[in-house]
């Protein structure tokens, strides 16, 4: 019944997030803070490209993994044009084996947030910890739904630049206090001249941590030296809800 981050959504995606724009300064504090690493490095749910392509631009050897085929594709061509050709592999967070061992592991703008159940979670960050180096670092932004609102309607519309538009309905559905997530539907439609061409329901989940919640499950997969930082500033301990919380863990040697 559901798409998951199909044409559509990944259209809307390229559109809203054009390769290296900078949310909220997250890429700058992503490239200080991996800038002693002379290894590879691995995105995690690495989208369209976003946030890859200005770590290659930089100099840095990054692979990337996502579960989105319709985002891969269009990682991979935005990557060629720009003259690069990273190892992309499409798997699931939970459930992956590469060939290579990294000294970073990244998941910006609160991906990790998006694996729904908790077992998951768990494997994904064993998936994680397996394929650093020891002394190796995972470095994870965490989001709080501060602002969710069960019943809330948004919409937005996207003028593309074929003279295409795509307009974006956001539901929220559910909010499940005692298993920490949240369910929304959004509905993607194409028009072209006045007719609808194309649609798409996305089912989206966000589960939620809490701040010493997420420093205990890391501990236990085997992480160490845990950092918990707000707003990219690297040691500000996090004060308000609103906060992006970027937790960094080393795999111990």
């Amino acid at each position: 019944m559901f798409s998951y981050y199909s044409t559509l959504c990944t259209e809307v995606y390229d559109f809203t997030k054009p390769v290296g724009c900078s949310l909220n300064g997250d890429i700058e504090y992503y490239q200080e803070r991996l800038k002693s690493c002379q290894g590879r490095i691995l995105e995690a749910a690495v989208g369209s490209g976003r946030f890859i392509i200005p770590l290659l631009e930089a100099g840095y050897i990054v692979d990337g993994i996502d579960y989105s085929p319709e985002m891969l594709v269009s990682c991979r061509t935005r990557c060629e044009e720009r003259g690069f050709k990273p190892n992309l592999y499409e798997c699931k967070l939970q459930k992956f084996s590469l060939p290579f061992t990294y000294e970073a592991i990244i998941i910006p703008t609160g991906s990790f947030c998006l694996l729904e159940k908790r077992e998951d979670s768990l494997a994904a960050l064993k998936c994680f910890y397996n394929h650093l180096v020891p002394g190796g670092r995972l470095i994870v932004d965490l989001q709080l739904p501060n602002d969710w609102k069960p019943g809330e309607i948004t919409t937005s519309t996207f003028a593309l630049p074929n003279g295409d538009g795509i307009t974006m309905e956001n539901k929220s559905i559910e909010m499940d206090w005692l298993n920490q997530f949240t369910v929304s539907y959004i509905k993607y439609e194409k028009w072209r001249q006045g007719q609808l061409i194309q649609t798409e329901l996305q089912r989206f989940a966000i589960r939620w941590y809490g701040i010493e919640e997420f420093k205990l499950v890391l501990e236990h997969i085997g992480f160490s030296d845990i950092t918990c930082s707000a707003d990219y500033e690297y040691g500000k301990q996090p004060s308000h809800a609103d906060q992006i919380i970027t937790f960094e863990a080393v795999r111990k040697s």
